[in-house]
């Protein structure tokens, strides 16, 4: 998966948008309810891209277990830069791992997010709940 699609991918979540607290390289993708639309309440970050820097990658939230198994298969995988490494990884977006993959991991980031939200706030994003 390429970055722009990584982005688009990010932007497509309810509730989703991209911000930019850290300098105009880093792309942070938030998630916010529609409850807290227009109000100084902040979103909380589920992506983070630098999609300037070749290769691109990406930093995703993940549960910790699955963080180690990730990154002890796939070498692309690796605990994001200046991050919990304990649960963010980074992932490369080379081409070296599938698009499905990359889609997974992201909707997977998005919703530990949104799992950590106030019920009212998932509810007003729709979310339908974690599929385990």
């Amino acid at each position: 998966m390429h970055a722009e699609a990584a982005r688009e991918l990010c932007l497509s979540f309810a509730g989703a948008y991209e911000d930019y607290p850290f300098g105009p390289e880093i792309a942070v993708y938030k998630v916010r309810s529609a409850a807290s639309v227009g109000s100084a309440v902040e979103g909380k970050m589920f992506a983070a891209m630098r999609p300037d820097v070749q290769p691109p990658s990406i930093s995703l939230k993940c549960e910790p277990a699955l963080a180690v198994r990730l990154r002890a298969v796939h070498p692309e995988i690796t605990g994001a830069w200046h991050m919990n490494k304990k649960h963010w990884n980074a992932v490369r977006l080379d081409g070296e791992l599938t698009d499905d993959a990359v889609r997974d991991m992201i909707e997977d980031s998005y919703d530990l997010v949104v799992a950590s939200l106030p019920k009212g706030q998932r509810e007003a994003l729709g979310w339908a709940g974690l599929a385990r």
